[in-house]
């Protein structure tokens, strides 16, 4: 069974290697996984991988969401997989034959989720990039239609908010991998870019997996403290299952 840290994920959304390995330094023994993202991955490359993991025992989560034709991100996703780490992203996009050809490119070796709909898109966006009225309209019927296309290609699960987990878990069954991000704790729930947010508590009870949570963790006064309390609310969610 995982401890409630095993659920946090922390974006390492910061610029440069050094601020990076501050909050590994701070975090290693406080969080699951750390993410890294495309900003910090162009500027540092796999070297970043290789300092986290010489730092302790949390894994990684690479968010590159690739998109491409299948061959190419069939090949990305072969390199990504020598890197060692847990996940990688990849855009659940127009093409049932690009997850598959990510899922190849993995193998064994990498955990391969789609991401379904980002957490900072509306109902209006969604309508307005063209998609028809019954799925801009209820943007749980497109997470299931592309969460569905993810499954059916092999992939390990999906990247969705935790107002559709419940809904996924329930369609795919509980080992289809649920990472939640747009998540803020009960102590801070505040106004951002993020559209669809739920608390860890709720997250957790509707079925996720793992947890993004970057601000409340990184812009507190301590980090490590932030994220302890964060694993209090997932250890007593826990207990309520």
């Amino acid at each position: 069974m995982k401890a409630p840290r095993d659920y946090i994920i922390f974006p390492l959304d910061v610029p440069t290697v050094k601020d990076a390995a501050r909050y590994v330094d701070l975090l290693s023994d406080c969080v699951g996984l750390f993410k890294v993202g495309l900003e910090l991955f162009i500027q540092a490359g796999p070297e970043i991988i290789r300092m986290i993991q010489s730092a302790g025992s949390a894994e990684i989560f690479l968010d590159l969401k690739l998109h491409d034709i299948p061959m190419t991100v069939e090949r990305a996703m072969g390199r990504v997989a020598d890197l060692g780490v847990k996940f990688a992203t990849v855009h659940c996009g127009e093409s049932s034959r690009m997850l598959e050809a990510a899922v190849a490119g993995g193998g064994s070796a990498v955990g391969v989720l789609g991401v379904t709909v980002l957490t900072s898109t509306s109902s209006e966006e969604i309508a307005e990039a063209g998609f028809k009225d019954s799925l801009s309209s209820d943007m749980a019927a497109l997470v299931r239609k592309r969460a569905q296309m993810a499954n059916a290609a092999g992939c390990a699960g999906v990247v969705c908010s935790g107002h559709e987990v419940k809904m996924i878990k329930e369609t795919f069954g509980k080992d289809f991998c649920a990472v939640t991000p747009g998540i803020r704790p009960a102590w801070q729930v505040g106004n951002d870019d993020q559209r669809r947010i739920v608390t860890p508590a709720d997250a957790v009870k509707n079925g996720s997996d793992y947890l993004v949570i970057g601000r409340p963790i990184r812009d507190a006064k301590d980090p490590a403290e932030a994220a302890r309390r964060v694993a209090d609310e997932i250890g007593a969610a826990l207990m309520d299952l």
